[in-house]
């Protein structure tokens, strides 16, 4: 059984070994994959496992020994389901893997607002914190979360730790889902509708897969329905935020700040809209990516394999 890895750099670049996968046949693995390459790469593999490389309905289609792609990732619109329906290959992701790391820097990306720690390391690091007449200063108000609300779009296994985390820091959750969750057992927590989310919340976490009635749905309308004194954070996908509107609302002072660890394109791009933009705060979208959740996904990702040889796949996200 021939396995190819198009982009296995990220999950691996050295401290987390294949070994589980090296077990199930003969694996290549590529640390990335331009796209003019992809079919090339990937010819005479009965199993391709992808990351972020594009499976387009024309690769599909050039690849005649295909039968089971994997995502190694838990969003799966990297791969043209229906070309892969049509072939009857079954498209398998990786869920679940990611809800304590992605959560973890939710929060980080929020203290970093609240709390505002590398402002004041560097100034005290810059010698201010010596010349102050007090025992302590600070530069920028100091926020508390008790008692703030926190929206939360799309109820998963990471927005239900988002949740679970804020009740902790004593915040009130109001959470959208659009299909029916069980609500959690804490306490003040309610569903809302997004436009109510938007209007209430001081905090708003987007947890919810990108799709095309979603994309760009954070635009200014719903931008300017926010507290301006209120955050965002987008761990997701970049295209749920219109990434103009963003920057203007920013710019406006229509919400406090905005907190991103994925955008648009990506890598960022020298041109876009929100380079410059005051009051964001970006990472290199890390969330996803401390050893233990890439531990977690490469065993999940074998136990997908594995399901697949054994004749029941799991995690199956077409409709073969």
């Amino acid at each position: 059984m021939k396995i190819v890895i198009l982009d296995g750099y990220t999950v691996n670049p050295g401290d987390n070994p294949w070994t589980s996968l090296e077990e199930l046949g003969e694996l290549t693995v590529y640390d990335r994959t331009p796209q003019e390459l992809v079919t090339q790469r990937a010819a005479g593999a009965e199993i391709v496992l992808t990351n972020k490389t594009l499976l387009t309905a024309e690769v599909i289609k050039s690849l005649p020994t295909l039968k089971f792609i994997g995502v190694l990732a838990t969003g799966y619109n990297v791969v043209d389901l229906k070309a892969a329906e049509d072939r009857n290959i079954p498209i398998c992701n990786v869920p679940g893997y990611s809800p304590p790391s992605v959560a973890q820097h939710v929060f980080a990306l929020l203290l970093e607002f609240t709390n505002r720690v590398s402002m004041h390391d560097r100034a005290v690091k810059d010698g201010e914190w010596a010349v102050q007449e007090d025992f302590c200063f600070w530069k920028a108000p100091l926020l508390e979360l008790q008692g703030k609300k926190m929206g939360i779009v799309g109820f998963g296994g990471i927005g239900q730790m988002v949740g679970t985390i804020a009740n902790g820091f004593g915040m009130e959750v109001l959470a959208y889902a659009p299909r029916s969750k069980p609500e959690p057992a804490y306490t003040p927590f309610r569903f809302a509708d997004l436009e109510e989310i938007f209007i209430e919340s001081d905090v708003i976490s987007l947890h919810c897969p990108l799709t095309a009635e979603n994309e760009r749905f954070v635009n200014r309308s719903l931008l300017e329905s926010m507290k301006s004194t209120a955050y965002i954070i987008n761990t997701a996908r970049g295209p749920l935020i219109d990434e103009a509107d963003l920057a203007y609302a920013l710019s406006k002072g229509i919400i406090a700040g905005a907190a991103l660890d994925v955008v648009e394109t990506e890598p960022m791009l020298p041109g876009s809209p929100l380079a410059g933009t005051p009051n964001l705060i970006i990472t290199p979208h890390i969330a996803w990516a401390t050893l233990e959740a890439r531990a977690r996904l490469t065993e999940i990702t074998t136990r997908n394999v594995k399901a697949f040889l054994s004749g029941t796949p799991i995690n199956v996200v077409n409709d073969v």
